[in-house]
């Protein structure tokens, strides 16, 4: 076995049994309860267990492990703002949040990893503006609130249709000179 893999496997199991020993003197405590009882329920788990993935990312320089972390923090995120918010039928555009997610994460495993951080940059913010596209546009058809009005949906996909034509014929352009 790999000596640097070894060492992560063993913080990572530390990590876990602290976590775990945490859970049950925040369980068995009353006083620990009524502070930290808010923080190990559902939603604000997940996100913090998306959390903890970054800082194990960072102290064991394991950049790949920035993506899922993005992804777990992302969906605990949604679905904290889906049980404080009771927005009914969200989850039908709440999904197109998650490219944006991997986006993030990419863009932190290129800044972790220090290997070609344009790229990472490059892919990352293309992950992050597909997922703000769909955003809107999922959003403004099967959300409650219309955006720019019943005419929303018809003028981002206009929008859209016409950044999509602006950068290909710049692109286009820029590779004639």
């Amino acid at each position: 076995m790999n000596n640097t893999r070894g060492r992560s496997q063993l913080v990572f199991g530390f990590i876990l049994i602290l976590l775990g020993a945490g859970l049950l003197i925040i369980r068995n405590v009353p006083a620990l309860q009524a502070i930290f009882g808010k923080y190990v329920e559902f939603p604000a788990s997940m996100f913090l267990i998306g959390a903890g993935f970054f800082i194990f990312a960072i102290v064991m320089r394991r950049p790949n492990l920035s993506m899922p972390a993005a992804i777990i923090a992302g969906l605990g995120g949604i679905i904290y703002y889906q049980e404080t918010t009771d927005i009914e039928g969200s989850w039908s555009y709440m999904w197109t949040l998650i490219p944006g997610f991997i986006g993030v994460g990419v863009i932190v495993s290129g800044l972790l990893g220090g290997d070609s951080t344009a790229y990472h940059l490059r892919r990352g913010r293309k992950w992050i503006m597909l997922s703000v596209v769909l955003f809107l546009i999922f959003s403004s058809f099967l959300g409650h609130w219309k955006f720019l009005g019943d005419y929303g949906p018809a003028i981002l996909l206009i929008l859209l249709g016409a950044w999509v034509l602006g950068r290909v014929m710049y692109h286009s352009f820029l590779a004639e000179d």
